[in-house]
């Protein structure tokens, strides 16, 4: 076998390893918010979106933010405001614009469960100090093919 072959094994070993961890861990976040807050990782990650804009925000955007279809953003957006916790107000300049927001209580809501959602990854990664965590910022950056390490 070559060094090429060789190397090109080991990548795909390498992305393997990286895709079970990635899987494992996200399985157990969404367990965690599963059993100890009654909801899901989509809906984390909408309210996550909107309160980290802080203002509402179109549909488009929020589908933009998240990687996600408008018909995904919006069927987890309807079951937040059927909960109380996301509302959608029309646009100041254009009243066709329907823009999405956390309410107040959506807001209390999210801070409580990042906080959990912190601690929980935190927990899942305590075997990492500082030194393995700069080393593993500067290989995804050097795979995103990004070169300023100096930004944190």
């Amino acid at each position: 076998m070559s060094d090429r072959d060789t190397l090109s094994r080991r990548r795909l070993r390498t992305w393997l390893r990286l895709l079970r961890l990635t899987r494992s861990t996200e399985n157990q976040l969404r367990e965690f918010l599963r059993v100890e807050f009654d909801t899901t990782l989509p809906r984390f990650d909408v309210a996550a979106a909107l309160f980290r804009s802080g203002r509402p925000i179109r549909m488009s955007e929020l589908s933009q933010m998240l990687l996600v279809s408008n018909g995904n953003a919006t069927a987890v957006v309807e079951r937040l405001e059927k909960d109380g916790l996301a509302a959608r107000v029309t646009g100041e300049d254009d009243r066709r614009v329907v823009l999405v927001a956390l309410t107040e209580a959506g807001r209390s809501w999210f801070e409580t469960l990042a906080k959990a959602h912190e601690e929980k990854v935190n927990q899942l990664f305590d075997r990492l100090g500082h030194r393995e965590l700069d080393t593993i910022r500067d290989l995804v950056r050097h795979l995103e093919g990004k070169t300023d390490d100096r930004i944190h």
